[in-house]
C-alpha cells in the first residue's frame, strides 16, 4: 500500500470516526430533548388535570349551593304561601263568627285601643244592622276606666269588618284585614311557629 492511500484510509477513517461521534451525540441530545419533552408534558398534563379537578370541583360545588339555594327558596315560597293561606282562613272564618263571640272579639280589640278623650266608632254596614244593644254600653266602661268616652257613629263605615276608631280628625282602622297588615311580621311568626313549629326565616 502506497503512502497516499495510507493517507487516504487514515482520513476515511477519521472522517467515519468524527461522523459516530456527530451521530451519537446527536442520539444522545435527541433523547435529552425527547426526555425533557416528556417531563414538560407530564408537568403540563399533571398541571392541567390538577386545575381541571378544581375546577370541577368549584363547578359542582357552586352547583351545589345554587340547587340548595334554589330548594331553600321554594321551600320558603311554600311556606309564606301557607301562611298567607292561614291566615286569610283566619280572617274568613273570625268574619264568620257568630254575633256574641264576633262582637265580644270587637270589644276586646275595641278595648286594646280607646284611650282619653271623645272617641268614635264605626262598624261597617252589615255589623251596624247586628250591633248588640250593650255593645257601646260595654265599651263605654272600659273608656271611662281612662277618662275617656265613646259613642257609635251613626254612619257605616266603608270597611268589611271590624271597626274605625276615631279621636277628632284621627282615624285607626281595625278591620281585621288592617290590624292583620300592621302587625304582618308578628302574625306570620305567629302562624310559622303554628305551622312548622319554627319561627319564619
Amino acid at each position: 500500500m502506497s503512502g497516499i492511500d495510507e493517507i487516504l484510509n487514515m482520513i476515511s477513517a477519521q472522517q467515519q470516526e468524527t461522523e459516530e461521534g456527530i451521530i451519537k451525540a446527536a442520539k444522545s441530545k435527541a433523547a435529552q430533548i425527547i426526555k425533557e419533552g416528556e417531563a414538560k408534558a407530564q408537568t403540563a398534563y399533571d398541571e392541567y388535570m390538577k386545575k381541571a379537578r378544581q375546577r370541577s370541583e368549584r363547578d359542582y360545588e357552586n352547583k351545589c349551593n345554587a340547587a340548595d339555594a334554589e330548594m331553600k327558596r321554594k321551600i320558603l315560597a311554600c311556606k309564606v304561601e301557607l301562611i298567607d293561606e292561614a291566615i286569610e282562613k283566619t280572617v274568613a272564618k273570625l268574619k264568620d263568627l257568630p254575633d256574641k263571640e264576633y262582637f265580644e272579639l270587637l270589644a276586646r280589640l275595641a278595648g286594646k285601643h280607646l284611650r282619653s278623650g271623645e272617641g268614635v266608632i264605626s262598624l261597617s254596614e252589615k255589623d251596624m244592622k247586628r250591633v248588640p244593644a250593650d255593645f257601646i254600653a260595654k265599651l263605654s266602661e272600659h273608656a271611662a276606666e281612662i277618662n275617656g268616652t265613646i259613642k257609635l257613629s251613626k254612619d257605616a263605615a266603608d270597611i268589611e269588618d271590624g271597626f274605625i276608631l276615631s279621636y277628632g280628625l284621627i282615624s285607626e282602622n281595625c278591620s281585621f284585614r288592617a290590624v292583620i297588615e300592621a302587625e304582618t311580621e308578628e302574625v306570620r311568626d305567629i302562624a310559622a311557629r303554628e305551622l312548622f313549629g319554627q319561627v319564619k326565616a
